[in-house]
């Protein structure tokens, strides 16, 4: 299955059930007579190693900038890094259960309940966000004449577009490939805690968004997840916590809610509507980045070599968690 946003391509690398791939997008081909080789797509012969630093540098300033929720998962080492993921199609991993408690006597002869772990398998697919672009080999022959450096408008537009929707994967899912599962994100995953604020963040005042933040974390304790947690906001509900928490405070809504304990961050995403907050506990066990390939410059010529396309492209989707009763440590509540 593939879906566009704004023409960003979300493709798929899938196994036949009679043997074999199908492949999503010209680059899959390219890819697969390559060996899933990257590297291959990567040539020196075209673009002149300083043009090739003129655009990684580009695609690297500009990720950095929107990857929000992504860099905070990154920086906090809750990464999977998934290694030949150009031929990794669907990843799987195991759910366990938990145990009754532990019998308590004095003499330590008595039978104890005889109990086991029990284990689930989940998994999800593994696509590849992808944007193209193209430079006219005689617009890059004419910016060599006049000794100007290549234009990097493209590359950071494209990588943009695939840093959007690699945030937009993590805050709100959307992509599924039929019994290989879906890519969830912290606003749609099935096994998430939900709840309604008791008014939008965006006018409430400082009591009632305290009083929702501790009913949050409230509900993700009853699922036995103890933080650290972040707390995600819309951009306009960072703004009105940046108000004083009631009249003549000398403490914002903002520094009020950070003396909670647990709360180890409240972080603005343009990927949450006025009406959604959630809280997630950092931890490996709920949430982490599935990190095949951060957003790469690939490149390859047409038309007689009198086109250079490119592709900005990326294997990097979030992996939401639960325990085999289901427990989560992602509050969702709108």
């Amino acid at each position: 299955m593939t879906t566009a946003n704004n023409d960003v391509q979300v493709s798929s690398v899938t196994l036949n059930p009679g043997g074999g791939m199908t492949f999503g997008g010209s680059i899959a081909e390219q890819l697969m007579h390559s060996g899933f080789r990257a590297e291959a797509l990567r040539p020196m012969t075209t673009l002149r190693k300083d043009e090739w630093e003129v655009l990684d540098q580009a695609l690297i300033e500009v990720t950095r900038q929107r990857l929000r929720g992504v860099g905070d998962l990154m920086s906090r080492g809750l990464t999977y890094n998934l290694g030949n993921a150009l031929g990794v199609t669907r990843l799987e991993w195991e759910t366990v259960s938990d145990m009754n408690p532990a019998e308590v006597n004095m003499s330590g002869l008595t039978e104890a309940e005889n109990d086991r772990i029990t284990y689930g398998l989940t998994g999800m697919p593994i696509p590849i966000i992808h944007k193209d672009f193209h430079i006219n080999i005689r617009a890059l022959s004419a910016s060599r004449n006049r000794g100007e450096a290549l234009d990097t408008t493209q590359v950071r537009y494209a990588t943009r577009k695939v840093s959007e929707m690699i945030e937009s994967l993590l805050f709100s899912g959307g992509y599924s490939v039929g019994a290989q599962g879906a890519v969830y994100g912290y606003t749609n995953y099935p096994n998430r805690n939900t709840d309604s604020v008791t008014a939008t963040w965006v006018t409430a005042t400082g009591a009632q968004i305290l009083a929702d933040v501790l009913e949050m974390i409230g509900v993700a304790q009853g699922d036995f997840m103890w933080g650290p947690y972040v707390l995600y906001v819309p951009e306009a509900v960072l703004v009105n916590m940046s108000n004083d928490y009631k009249a003549e405070s000398d403490k914002t809504i903002l520094q009020r809610v950070l003396e909670v304990p647990g709360i180890s961050a409240v972080l603005p995403s343009y990927n949450l509507s006025a009406s959604n907050v959630v809280l997630v506990q950092m931890t490996s066990d709920v949430v982490d980045m599935v990190n095949g390939m951060q957003p790469t410059v690939l490149q390859w010529e047409s038309h007689g070599g009198m086109m250079v396309n490119f592709k900005v492209m990326a294997i990097m989707v979030p992996r939401m968690k639960a325990d085999d009763n289901s427990r989560c440590g992602i509050v969702h509540y709108s």
